[in-house]
């Protein structure tokens, strides 16, 4: 029998993505003796292989660059987005707190940030829309700096980031785009692949973070410096409780037993349930066997924290818009037979790519965010069919912007046609064939495309008539910067299936974090954040960092209030 050892804190956090580490930091920073487990054996979860863009409105960095908004600017828009699914407690919450938060980590810790102030919301057409300001992502990193650490930092997502290394969105991203037309970019980027290579032989990966891999290492780094304790492959078990009071938890680890005794409270942020197969099964319509969605995240998020809620009286909030946070992902096959999810983020605004069915029909605006693409793929789909489509792009686009895991040139495409994940045609009629699409149709949809394309124009779905479009576009793509002719033959296509970036249903809770039972009741000691609490943006995607954001924003605030320190007022500050 296992021997049991008893270990004692004041906050145990279970998982290490941003909505725990902040948890932790937050904690520790307070003086709390905090002690950190996670089930795998590298931390960060979804978080260390994301974009790591926050949406919090009204944020330090904003009003910095004179961009003020009137506080009822994000309310507006957030009532207008979520409808019915409003929730005035949790939403003041997350606006009067978001941005004390970043201005608390950029005071007490690692953390420094830059800003997005020229990121749109997605939907720029809604009342209170903004086209920047409200949008803020860690600053690169450098790895050495986490010393013996590194090692248990989840490193970027393979298929995103070429060799393993980190490319930053905005100026660097732009400067690989323009690598072959530009000798600055070039430069630029013979510098990025010069260090990455020096710090793979060094350090066995590369060492200049970015996104959500230096938010995550930004974070570590604090906890390290703050004391906090952390356990790597020490799955949680069980909750223990005292009476109606969560005060602990077991956990196991190498064959050993870990008593954990937390007298403040417990945080549960394991990442949501987006390779649960039977929680998906029941709440993913698209997946009626639980297995026909590709998540993005990394596999060790099965819902054990939203399991251990359930446990001891917790609900599940499954009255939401949508359920997971969808985006349209292509299956990359792997030497030795496994399948990597690419998330195709970047490249459906860019001009020169459509979608189609299989019956060779549109369906889409696809400069329109991921979570929006998914839900009008899953519109189009007749009952009983998959959710599929197919990326359609010409040789010019893909020599310039890549398709899915395909890289721009001069990275090679014959392995991808070899191993069957990028299709070619000589004509579009051959494209249609190749990937099984209805071929009359198809032609129609290409010539009707091009014939508007040529004016920058696309009566059909409006691509580029949104801020949120034209960013992710070309901006040097005039007059549209999303739209341009599918004609220089040969063609191409990757197959997209359903697919997230994690799950939008969680546990209940409230404005606090703690999460609820099923008379609306909080379970004391007993807190939720990220994806193991249900979204505030109640299954909607208003903009991007609406997952982050709240994570950060309610892990600072968990951590306030199982200290028993009050959270201050921001209202002044960020006024």
């Amino acid at each position: 029998m296992a021997k049991t050892d008893i270990v004692d804190c004041d906050l145990l956090v279970i998982g290490s993505g941003a909505g725990g580490l902040a948890a932790a930091v937050t904690g520790a920073s307070l003086g709390l003796d905090v002690l950190l487990i996670e089930k795998d054996t590298q931390l960060g979860g979804t978080t260390a292989w994301s974009g790591g863009w926050m949406w919090i409105p009204r944020n330090p960095l904003a009003q910095a660059a004179g961009i003020v908004e009137n506080p009822e600017q994000p309310r507006r828009y957030l009532r207008h987005e979520l409808a019915e699914g409003y929730d005035p407690a949790r939403i003041e919450m997350f606006l009067d707190q978001g941005p004390r938060m970043i201005d608390f980590f950029q005071r007490e810790t690692r953390l420094a940030f830059i800003d997005g102030n020229q990121i749109p919301d997605f939907h720029g057409n809604s009342p209170g829309a903004v086209t920047g300001g409200r949008s803020v992502c860690a600053a690169p990193f450098d790895g050495r700096e986490l010393g013996a650490r590194i090692r248990d930092l989840r490193p970027p997502l393979e298929e995103v980031s070429p060799f393993g290394m980190g490319i930053a969105s905005g100026a660097d991203l732009r400067h690989f785009l323009n690598a072959s037309s530009s000798l600055g970019s070039f430069l630029h980027v013979a510098r990025r692949l010069a260090r990455h290579f020096c710090d793979l032989l060094r350090f066995g990966r590369g060492m200049h973070l970015a996104n959500g891999n230096a938010l995550v290492a930004r974070l570590l780094k604090s906890a390290d410096e703050l004391g906090v304790r952390i356990m790597t492959a020490t799955p949680a078990r069980s909750l223990s409780t005292e009476g109606s009071r969560v005060v602990g938890a077991h956990a196991g680890q190498d064959g050993k037993v870990f008593d954990i005794r937390a007298r403040r409270g417990v945080v549960l942020a394991c990442g949501g349930f987006p390779h649960d197969v039977a929680r998906k099964a029941a709440l993913f319509a698209h997946a009626p066997s639980g297995r026909e969605h590709w998540s993005a995240a990394p596999e060790s998020n099965t819902g054990d924290g939203i399991r251990l809620g359930e446990t001891i009286g917790g609900r599940l909030r499954t009255d939401l818009s949508d359920t997971g946070a969808w985006a349209p992902v292509s299956l990359v096959p792997h030497q030795g037979g496994s399948v990597g999810r690419f998330p195709h983020l970047i490249e459906r605004a860019k001009p020169g790519l459509i979608m189609v069915r299989k019956d060779g029909l549109r369906f889409v605006n696809e400069a329109d965010s991921y979570h929006d693409v998914m839900k009008a793929l899953f519109a189009a789909t007749p009952a009983g069919e998959p959710a599929e489509a197919w990326a359609i792009c010409d040789t010019a686009f893909i020599k310039r912007y890549g398709l899915g895991r395909v890289r721009p040139s001069p990275f090679p495409i014959r392995p991808w046609l070899r191993n069957g994940y990028l299709k070619r045609g000589n004509s579009v009629p051959a494209l249609a064939r190749a990937c099984g699409i209805a071929s009359a149709a198809f032609e129609t949809t290409i010539a009707d495309y091009n014939a508007s394309a040529a004016r920058g124009e696309d009566p059909a779905f409006g691509r580029g008539n949104t801020p949120y479009n034209r960013v992710q576009g070309e901006a040097a793509h005039q007059p549209n910067p999303c739209v341009a002719p599918i004609e220089a033959g040969p063609f191409y296509a990757v197959k997209i299936v359903a697919g997230s970036l994690g799950t939008f249903a969680g546990l209940d809770t409230d404005e606090h974090a703690r999460v609820l039972d099923g008379e609306k009741k909080p379970i004391e000691g007993l807190y939720a954040v990220g994806n193991d609490m249900s979204s505030i943006m109640a299954g909607r995607y208003p903009s991007g960092g609406i997952t982050l954001g709240p994570a950060m924003t309610f892990g600072y605030i968990a951590a306030h209030h199982a200290g028993g320190i009050p959270l201050e007022n921001n209202r002044s500050a960020a006024a």
